[in-house]
C-alpha cells in the first residue's frame, strides 16, 4: 500500500517549492522539497504531528534561510 502524499506549492522569496509530506508513524509527518514528484532533494526533512504543521515548519525555515541569504549579501 502506497501511503498518501500531500503536496503544498509555495512561493518563498520569489521563488516556487514543491513540498510533499508523508506519514512515518502515527501523528509524525514528514516534509521534503521536491524537484520531481516523488523525488526529494537532500534538504533535511522537517517533522510534524499533521501534513500543515510538517510543511509549514519547512516553510518558515526556507524564508528564515531566504532572509539570511539576503541580509548576507548586503554585506561587505
Amino acid at each position: 500500500m502506497t501511503p498518501a502524499i500531500h503536496r503544498f506549492e509555495e512561493c518563498i522569496a520569489g521563488r516556487p517549492y514543491l513540498i510533499e509530506v508523508v506519514n512515518v508513524s502515527q501523528d509524525r509527518w514528514r516534509a521534503y522539497i521536491v524537484r520531481l514528484p516523488g523525488v526529494p532533494t537532500a534538504l533535511m526533512p522537517f517533522y510534524g504531528t499533521t501534513p500543515v504543521d510538517a510543511a509549514h515548519g519547512l516553510c518558515e525555515w526556507l524564508m528564515r534561510a531566504h532572509a539570511r541569504a539576503a541580509t548576507a549579501a548586503g554585506t561587505v
